[in-house]
C-alpha cells in the first residue's frame, strides 16, 4: 500500500470572528492511500491554536505515517493518540479505501435515500449590522436552530441582538445556542448565564476558558442555562481521565469535533461516557472541507440522534472541494444529482 499527504490551505469567503481573533485561512491535510487499483482519501483537519496536535512536528508525524503505512490501520491508530486529526484522517481514509465508492462510508438513509440531518445555522461574531444580517439570512434560509457565537463584542449588544430574534419567535419556533469559546471569567459567569437564560436559550458552549474544573463544576451545578463543554474535551486522551472530567465537571451537554477527539473512535468513547452519566450530546465539525465534513455528516448520521447537529460549515470557503453536500432549509442534505469533482485528485495537486 502508498500513502501520500497532501497539505491543503482553506481560504474564508469572508474572514469570520471568533473570540480568539479572526480566521481568514484555514490548513489541512489529505491522506491519500493506493493499493491495487484502489485510492482513499480522509482529511486531518488541524486546527491552529486549539487542536491537541498543533505541535512543530505534526508535518514529520505526518511523514511517519506514510512510511509506516504497512502497519495497518489500528496499530497505527494506537502511535498517535497525541494526534488525534491524523487519527481521524487515518480512519477515512482506511474506510474509503474500503468502501464501493470512496466518498460514501457509511450506509444510512442520509446517504441512500436524500434523509436530511438536521444543522443549526451558525453566525460568527463580528459588528452588530454584521451579525444582524447573518441572523436574517439564517432564518430566510429556513434554520430553525441558530447558533451565535458571543464574547468578542460588548455583551449587552449581543444580549439585544439575542432578544431581537426572541421578539419574533418563540423556543417553540427558533432554538438559540450559544457559544462563547471561553470568553467569560469565572466571577462574572454566573450573571451573565442569568441574563441569557431569560432569552429561552437551548444551551451555552464554553462559558469560561478550559482547565478550571472547580469553577466549571460550581456553574454547572448552579446554571439557570445548560452548559455544554467543547474545548475541555480536547486533550482529554485517556478514557479514566474522560470519566473522570464528566464526572467531576457534571454538564448538562458535550460537543464532539472528531477532527480535536480522537476521530470516530475517540468520539464513541466520549458518547459512550456521556450517556452512562446522564449527558446530552452533539456532533460538530471543525472547519474541515467538504471531505471531512462528508465523513462526520455519515458517520452522525448512523447516531440516530434529533438534535440538530453543528455540521454546517462547508460553505464558508471559496476553494472547498467540490461536493454532493448541500444545505437547505436547516438541513444537510447527500445530493445524489451532484457528484463528487471527477478531477478531484488532480485538483488537490496529487
Amino acid at each position: 500500500m502508498k500513502a501520500t499527504f497532501k497539505k491543503y490551505l482553506l481560504n474564508f469567503k469572508n474572514p469570520s470572528g471568533t473570540s480568539r481573533g479572526i480566521l481568514r485561512t484555514k490548513e489541512t491535510w489529505f491522506l491519500i492511500l493506493e493499493d491495487e487499483g484502489k485510492w482513499g482519501i480522509g482529511e486531518c483537519g488541524l486546527f491552529r491554536g486549539l487542536s491537541y496536535d498543533d505541535v512543530p512536528e505534526y508535518e514529520e508525524k505526518c511523514s511517519w505515517v506514510v512510511e509506516h503505512i504497512d502497519l495497518g490501520e489500528l496499530e497505527l491508530l494506537k502511535h498517535l493518540t497525541k494526534y488525534p486529526s491524523i487519527q481521524f484522517g487515518l480512519e477515512q481514509a482506511f474506510l474509503s479505501i474500503r468502501a464501493h465508492h470512496p466518498f460514501e462510508l457509511f450506509e444510512s438513509s442520509f446517504l441512500n435515500e436524500h434523509q436530511p440531518i438536521s444543522i443549526n445555522g451558525l453566525v460568527w461574531m463580528g459588528d452588530k449590522d454584521f451579525m444582524h444580517r447573518q441572523i436574517e439570512n439564517k432564518l430566510k434560509d429556513g434554520f430553525t436552530c441558530i447558533k451565535m457565537k458571543i464574547g468578542a463584542i460588548d455583551f449587552d449588544t449581543e444580549i439585544d441582538l439575542l432578544k431581537s430574534i426572541r421578539k419574533r419567535y418563540s423556543k417553540n419556533e427558533i432554538e438559540l445556542r450559544v457559544d462563547a469559546n471561553g470568553a467569560f471569567l469565572p466571577q462574572e459567569a454566573l450573571e451573565k448565564l442569568e441574563r441569557l437564560s431569560k432569552l429561552d436559550l437551548h444551551s451555552i458552549e464554553q462559558p469560561i476558558k478550559v482547565g478550571q474544573p472547580t469553577e466549571m463544576y460550581k456553574l454547572c451545578r448552579n446554571t439557570p442555562l445548560p452548559i455544554a463543554l467543547d474545548e475541555e474535551l480536547i486533550g482529554v486522551v485517556d478514557v479514566t481521565k474522560k470519566k473522570e472530567l464528566l464526572q467531576t465537571i457534571q454538564p448538562q451537554y458535550i460537543i464532539l469535533k472528531p477532527s480535536l477527539v480522537g476521530g470516530f473512535e475517540g468520539s464513541m468513547q466520549w458518547i459512550s461516557l456521556a450517556e452512562t452519566n446522564g449527558i446530552g450530546w452533539w456532533i460538530t465539525s471543525a472547519l474541515e472541507s467538504n471531505i471531512g465534513l462528508n465523513a462526520i455528516a455519515q458517520w452522525t448520521a448512523t447516531l440516530g440522534s434529533k438534535m440538530p447537529q453543528g455540521l454546517g460549515t462547508g460553505s464558508l470557503f471559496v476553494n472547498n472541494i467540490e461536493s454532493p453536500l448541500e444545505v437547505a432549509k436547516g438541513g444537510l442534505y447527500y445530493g445524489k444529482s451532484k457528484n463528487w469533482k471527477n478531477n478531484l485528485i488532480e485538483s488537490l495537486c496529487i
